[in-house]
């Protein structure tokens, strides 16, 4: 496995890093104390050419590598953790779409999706089963030429905002699973916002109730015969991606910020970068960056070779990459002192921000299970 960049993926890197330094991190606090996003704000990010960026020319999308798609979300999660939220649960619709829909489906919707005309968000998560994607209640029953969508789904990211829902279902009550495309003015559809959130705050999160909605033939994701582990997995494994990615960003931010702070800092006649506790725990920021880098990395070029190994590099890079974010931001507080739980500076953000990555697209103890039963080499 290769660490280095091409040409190309570091002039993009540089474009991203610009982007999202100048249009996204001066409104990122503002976002988190609103809980909230504006519209206009997200049809700037979509007019700039940042979502579904991974959707080939053909669909409208930019066509990006998977190098490059995670350096996007690096420098997103830098800034903004909320902002890059709303790329991923956009990205992970576009690529079930992509990866499982018909050629009918990906001409109708990616091309809406990678202009922003549409935001999309992924319904899966339900309040009684958590992450247990197997238990899931809610259900699609036949009615017809297509289904009526009874249930509940929560903690959906900007389900306050979305156009069009990829809800996740059961087909009858013991069937397999199976997705849904649906739009938020769809009979039988409530959509409840929730707020007070620890970290992410930005990222508008819904609570949908379906009763009795109907949903046509043509809605529906995949063939009859499709794996329900297929579509789940479609969707997570960008997205764990994604949150990898962008834990390397929060972890670079507070470092950096931890290493301008040191300098700057005196305590005691020397500045804090020069007392030996503050050495050590700069040195684990910079080691443990470094190291998260590099298995994200590693995912990104497994997933653009489709090596059979991606997903378990993936699994091990979201796992890892989470941690690091947690340790280096609790690090970054405690060297900023009083000032690192203030909410003028953006390492109070990272803190709480960075907990929540312990805990989306499969929480620290899913991927635990998961990496223990399928991760050994083979």
């Amino acid at each position: 496995m290769g660490s280095q960049l091409s040409s190309q993926q570091r002039e993009l890197q540089s474009t991203f890093r610009s982007f999202a330094h100048d249009y996204i991190a001066p409104r990122a606090a503002e976002f988190d104390r609103q809980e909230t996003m504006p519209r206009q704000y997200i049809e700037g990010l979509a007019e700039s050419g940042y979502l579904a960026t991974h959707i080939p020319r053909e669909y409208g999308g930019r066509g990006l590598d998977m190098i490059s798609y995670g350096l996007l979300h690096e420098e997103l999660g830098r800034a903004c953790s909320s902002t890059r939220t709303l790329l991923t649960v956009h990205d992970m619709v576009a690529e079930v779409i992509l990866k499982i829909g018909s050629e009918k489906l990906r001409r109708r919707w990616l091309p809406e999706l990678a202009s922003g005309r549409l935001l999309a968000a992924f319904a899966l998560t339900e309040p009684e089963v958590g992450s247990d994607a197997s238990a899931i209640r809610s259900t699609a029953v036949r009615n017809g030429k297509g289904y009526l969508l009874s249930g509940r789904k929560r903690w959906i990211s900007f389900g306050q905002l979305t156009d069009l829902f990829l809800v996740v279902a059961r087909l009858g009550d013991d069937g397999p699973l199976g997705g849904f495309l649906i739009g938020r003015d769809a009979p039988g559809l409530t959509i409840k916002p929730m707020r007070g959130l620890l970290g992410l705050r930005g990222s508008m999160l819904a609570e949908l109730q379906f009763e009795a909605c109907p949903v046509r033939d043509d809605a529906r994701i995949g063939p009859a015969n499709m794996s329900s582990g297929l579509l789940v997995g479609t969707a997570l494994h960008l997205g764990r991606y994604g949150v990898a990615c962008g834990c390397v960003g929060i972890g670079e931010s507070c470092m950096q910020a931890s290493f301008r702070y040191s300098a700057a800092r005196t305590q005691f006649g020397l500045p804090l970068e020069q007392h030996q506790l503050i050495q050590r725990m700069l040195t684990n920021m910079v080691a443990d960056v470094s190291a998260a880098r590099l298995l994200c990395l590693e995912a990104g070029h497994l997933q653009q070779a489709r090596d059979a190994q991606a997903i378990r590099a993936t699994l091990i890079a979201k796992y890892f990459a989470s941690r690091m974010a947690n340790r280096v931001a609790s690090d970054a507080v405690q060297i900023h002192g009083a000032s690192g739980v203030s909410d003028t500076r953006p390492i109070e953000r990272h803190f709480r921000d960075a907990r929540i990555m312990e805990i989306i697209e499969g929480s620290r103890q899913i991927q635990q299970i998961t990496i223990a039963k399928h991760g050994r080499l083979e």
